[in-house]
């Protein structure tokens, strides 16, 4: 019994050093996990027997917990090792387990006897494993026997039981297995998951279901992270599998049995019999006889027809030795499919049927090929719903399996089944013990009817664990069950009378200091200092509210009269360009577009847009609605802007529109559509917002951010660099194609963007705050570094005081921006005052637009308030290349020395990261093509750039999504070869609106 416990203060070395005489020096002690290592070393290397017999006296004595902090875990075993001074290796080392220092005792005792009569004598106490008192089902022993695989990885076990409700039966109560591991770091699940699993179900445990591990990092509340670990016996594991006719779990299951009676067993299967072979188990000299007939029919049979093998009718039993070919004996039995017609049908046939336990275990047949490894680790998992035509299908395991693994032998066969109903198959992967899926797939095996976005079901069989671990204390709501009803209406009304008392306090003290109102019954004469400050005060805030004021209505006198002023601009701009024949219907339609009432060209009969013949009906093409033109807002605001040009027109007026726009709703969009002029043309965000509001996704914002020759690196750029992370919405759509990762070209876009001063400004922005992080906390270095640094001009503090309130006011002005225009209103309106005819007339900048246009394309200069481009130009072969050369795509530069490798790649992969770590949804849509612009070379590396793609689709914040053929013939649909006009932008809107695998998410 420990009945001497040591002070907390005193070391584990000096202990040591005081049991067993040992110098302090020749001592050293290391705590790992659950363990406790001890090194004695002296001049001559310490005996082995005389050192653990006084180490373990003192063991006895000594609780060693007391000896480490409080949060040291438990120490359960202390290996202790022996050296010789200046040696590098032990030359003896003992395992003690705290739970048996009595046996310890016992073995070390007669050893020192041994010695003492130089007699060799083995026998003594056993020492009992952990393995053995685990089997048992003792929870010390468990994390004992854990603990000697964790504790070299620095992990220290802790296991407790939790009794809950069985998954096989609601009233029964089963136990689970929480297992603690406490780290100074956070191991990742892949280290410790398969070990433990193996090391758990090789004890065999009985009346445990499963097993949960918890890893946190020590110091920390919140568990780092969790999983679950299959205690199912692998017997059960193979009677279900043998339950559905799977040869090799019988033969395995027969092999287990006959094992005792020394016969080895093989198996085949053919047709509906099953052929049993019985040889003997150890014969290397090939001269047994054949097993007895009776021995192994009485082992055999009885074990068939409990387990009722499905689809198979009989077996046929041989006997034979292993020289021979011939048996010695034969035996046919009927199995109990012979005798139920519910057994007869076989579990491929019932899979083509629909029914679910049959595909989940062909499924999970499919994706364990390895049978041992299954019964090891608990395998992978398949779990199965059927929503409506859909089939969504759950595959986890300790280690979640990866897509590449899982999905396509999953749909493949899902395929092959042709189930009648199911028109797609939805696959998602998880590690065992998440809620929610780590990744997603999903094939349409078929047109579907219905399309509509499918949110992941609920897969909790795995899951239920979750909410019985850990109580989050902040977000577990306290209850009060001792509270009666008396006592809250109590306690409301003592709370609404209080709220009450003090709103007539507050009330009654501002009237009072407007000195509009007096007390009925002054108590004190009030300083008359105070009244003319409190009169200041009131005042000061009324002159303050009627500037307020005056500010607003000069803001709305302004804003009116900008709005005419960009209608006017807008008449004024020429036609957007000599290369883009307009037929007069065409002109006329978007001549009407700058009315103030925005005309739809939606079709009244909602007729479809394809005809009986399945061919687009040309004559009336859905679209949305056209929108009012942002093109001279736009001008002025980057005009105005304080951020310098990007040396790209497009980028900074799209970029003014993005920044009034946040200014405006004071948060950024909820989807942000990105790309080159792909994008531009290709996504509506009306059609697109409108689309998904029928589909239940209401009020979603969204602005199109397309650039004119963007490349992989502008959009890079755009995202991390220019645009600031609280400015970036929750999911960024990108439509372009296989052109804007081509390393070949010339990246003629990005190039005048690096060499322009707004991209200087935020370089030189991210290296002040590089520079400001980098300054020294240390006081004494600190000068020597801020001297190598540029001399700061010295500001004067009214000057820099002036600055900072002017700032401040026109943050928080609405006409401040604006007063150039206000000086010429008011000029304007000054000029029909009688002493001002001599002076001569201002005229107004009109021709903005006009002197601008030269260096612009016609894209922008129809871009709306939500940045897109609405061009109502349809695709005629016959009539197009009358105005612009056909070039093929050996000779198009934009597909020159196509390689997908290089600085377009690196920018994506930074894309991919920044997302990822920003927690924003990437959705790629490779945007639709004309058959006329893929020729066989561009079709080849269209075929290249949808493989690198594909490359990506691990990432679980990346969406691949390929719509390049989706139109190759609908020449209405497109603007060029290579672009969409209005109408296939509303089609393609609609189709990511209803895309099932696009995350969208309700506000």
């Amino acid at each position: 019994m420990k009945t001497v416990l040591l002070e907390r203060q005193t070391s584990l070395v000096q202990w040591v050093s005081q049991a067993t005489g040992i110098n302090t020096f020749g001592v050293k002690v290391r705590l790992l996990g659950n363990d406790l290592h001890i090194l004695c070393e002296s001049v001559e290397c310490p005996q082995r027997w005389q050192t653990l017999s006084e180490l373990l006296q003192a063991l006895q004595q000594t609780d060693v917990d007391t000896l480490t902090n409080d949060e040291q875990p438990s120490i359960y075993q202390v290996l202790v090792y022996g050296r010789k001074k200046g040696e590098h290796r032990p030359e003896w080392c003992h395992r003690v387990y705290l739970n048996q220092l009595e046996r310890h005792l016992e073995q070390v005792e007669q050893a020192l006897l041994a010695e003492a009569e130089t007699l060799t004598n083995s026998s003594g106490s056993l020492i009992v494993s952990n393995e053995s008192l685990a089997r048992q089902g003792d929870v010390e022993a468990i994390a004992r026997y854990l603990s000697e695989y964790l504790s070299h990885l620095g992990v220290a076990v802790q296991v407790k039981i939790h009794p809950c409700q069985s998954k096989d039966n609601s009233q029964a109560i089963a136990n689970r297995l929480l297992i603690f591991c406490q780290s100074s770091y956070s191991p990742d699940p892949s280290l410790l998951a398969e070990t433990v699993a193996q090391k758990l179900r090789h004890l065999k445990l009985s009346g445990y279901q499963d097993a949960v591990i918890i890893s946190q990092v020590r110091g920390e509340i919140e568990p780092d992270w969790r999983l679950r670990i299959d205690l199912t016996p692998p017997e059960v594991m193979l009677k279900e599998w043998a339950r559905w006719g799977d040869v090799q779990a019988i033969a395995r299951i027969l092999t287990e049995e006959l094992l005792g009676f020394k016969v080895a067993v093989q198996t085949s299967l053919k047709e509906s019999t099953l052929h049993i072979f019985c040889t003997p188990a150890f014969d290397p000299l090939e001269t047994s006889p054949a097993p007895d007939k009776e021995t192994a029919l009485e082992a055999i049979v009885p074990l068939l027809e409990t387990i009722a093998p499905q689809a198979i009718l009989s077996a046929a039993i041989y006997g034979q030795k292993i020289a021979d070919k011939q048996p010695v004996w034969i035996d046919w039995v009927s199995l109990p499919a012979s005798q139920h017609p519910a057994l007869v049908t076989s579990a491929l046939d019932l899979a083509h049927a629909g029914d679910q336990p049959a595909i989940i275990f062909l499924l999970e047949r499919l994706l364990n090929p390895d049978l041992d490894w299954r019964l090891k680790t608990g395998g992978i998992r398949v779990l199965l719903v059927r929503k409506e035509d859909l089939l969504h299908i759950m595959c986890d395991a300790l280690i979640c399996p990866t897509r590449h693994q899982v999905s396509s032998k999953v749909t493949q066969f899902i395929r092959q089944l042709k189930i009648s109903g199911i028109t797609g198959v939805r696959v998602y992967g998880r590690r065992a013990g998440d809620k929610e899926p780590v990744w997603h797939y999903g094939l349409d095996l078929g047109e579907r009817s219905r399309l509509v976005p499918e949110a992941t079901p609920e897969f909790a069989a795995t899951s239920e664990y979750v909410s019985s671990l850990i109580t989050n204390a902040t977000n577990e709501p306290i209850l009060r069950p001792d509270l009666t009803k008396e006592e809250v209406k109590t306690f409301v009304k003592e709370v609404a009378k209080n709220w009450l008392t003090n709103t007539n306090q507050k009330i009654r003290k501002l009237l009072l200091n407007s000195q509009l109102f007096t007390t009925s019954n002054p108590e004190i004469d009030q300083n008359p200092d105070d009244q003319g400050i409190r009169s200041g005060v009131i005042w000061l805030a009324l002159g303050l509210l009627l500037a307020f004021q005056s500010d607003l209505m000069l803001g709305y006198v302004l804003s009116y009269t900008v709005k005419n002023s960009a209608k006017v601009t807008n008449n004024l701009v020429p036609p957007i360009s000599s290369q883009s024949q307009i037929s007069i219907a065409e002109v006329n339609e978007q001549t009407t577009a700058f009315s103030t009432q925005p005309i739809t060209t939606e079709n009244p009969n909602n007729q479809s847009a394809f005809n009986d013949s399945g061919f687009i009906n040309g004559n009336n093409l859905p679209a949305a609605p056209l929108k009012e033109k942002a093109t001279a807002t736009a001008i002025l605001l980057a005009a105005r802007s304080p951020m310098p040009s990007f040396n790209a027109r497009q980028l900074d007026e799209q970029l003014a529109l993005y920044k009034q726009r946040l200014a405006l709703k004071k948060r950024p969009p909820d989807v942000l559509i990105i790309g080159s002029s792909r994008a531009l043309r290709g996504v509506d965000p009306v059609a697109l917002s409108k689309a998904l509001a029928a589909q239940g996704y209401r009020n979603i914002d969204i602005f199109n951010f397309g650039i004119n020759g963007a490349t992989a690196q502008v959009v890079d750029c755009l995202i991390r660099q220019v645009l600031e992370p609280a400015e970036l919405p929750k999911m960024i759509i990108w439509a372009d194609g296989s052109r804007a990762f081509n390393n070949g070209r010339e990246d003629i876009t990005f190039n005048a963007i690096a060499a322009s001063p707004g991209y200087k400004q935020i370089l030189q922005k991210a290296r002040t705050t590089v520079k400001t992080d980098a300054i020294p906390q240390n006081k004494e270095d600190a000068p020597e570094k801020i001297i190598s640094q540029p001399e700061v001009e010295n500001i004067n503090i009214y000057e820099a005081t002036n600055d900072w309130l002017n700032q401040s006011v026109a943050n928080l002005s609405a006409s401040y921006k604006n007063r150039e225009q206000i000086k010429i209103i008011l000029q304007k309106q000054l000029q029909h005052l009688p002493f001002n005819h001599q002076h001569p007339q201002v005229k107004p900048i009109t021709n903005l637009t006009k002197n601008s246009e030269a260096d612009t394309t016609s894209s922008i200069q129809g871009v709306d308030f939500d940045g897109f481009l609405p061009l109502s130009i349809r695709f005629n072969p016959a009539t197009y290349y009358q105005n612009h050369p056909r070039v093929s795509g050996s000779y198009d530069n934009d597909y020159k020395s196509f390689q997908l490798t290089g600085k377009q790649d690196e920018a994506f992969n930074s894309m991919l990261e920044f997302t990822k770590n920003n927690n924003i949804s990437l959705i790629f849509v490779n945007m639709p093509l004309t058959s006329d612009y893929l020729d066989p070379v561009r079709t080849k590396y269209e075929q290249q750039f949808q493989e690198y793609l594909l490359n990506f689709t691990g990432h679980s914040n990346f969406i691949y999504r390929d719509l390049s053929q989706l139109w190759p013939t609908a020449n209405d649909y497109f603007s060029d070869p290579s672009h969409l006009n209005r109408y296939g932008a509303y089609e393609i809107s609609k189709k990511l609106a209803v895309d099932p695998i696009i995350p969208w998410t309700k506000k």
